[in-house]
């Protein structure tokens, strides 16, 4: 059984490749949760619609929200008015795509 002989140590690349391809996938992710979000959200004044945005919560996490105070009130309902869903539809409904997304990105 012959040998491999190692020339080249591409693990750095690989792993910086990797990295943009989830960073690019995840921007991608969030940008179509927030519109999700946004078609979503009952609209008085527009002002809560307006302020969902997305960012990058961590290495591997992409979150949608607002920072109106009142969101989560329309989001959870409270006793004297119902639920009214945005946000959480928005990152769990659409679960097929944002995999496509990600495989997309990964080259997968």
């Amino acid at each position: 059984m012959a040998g491999v002989e190692v020339r080249n140590d591409n693990t750095g690349q690989w792993e910086a490749d990797l990295a943009a391809g989830i960073a690019k996938g995840l921007e991608t992710i969030g940008l179509m949760a927030e519109g999700y979000a946004k078609a979503l959200c009952p609209v008085d004044t527009g002002r809560l619609r307006n302020s969902i945005t997305h960012q990058r919560s961590g290495p591997s996490t992409e979150a949608i929200g607002t920072n109106v105070g009142y969101g989560r009130y329309v989001e959870l309902g409270t006793s004297r008015a119902k639920a009214q869903p945005y946000l959480v539809p928005a990152a769990t409904g659409h679960a097929a795509e944002y995999r496509a997304v990600m495989r997309r990105h990964l080259g997968a």
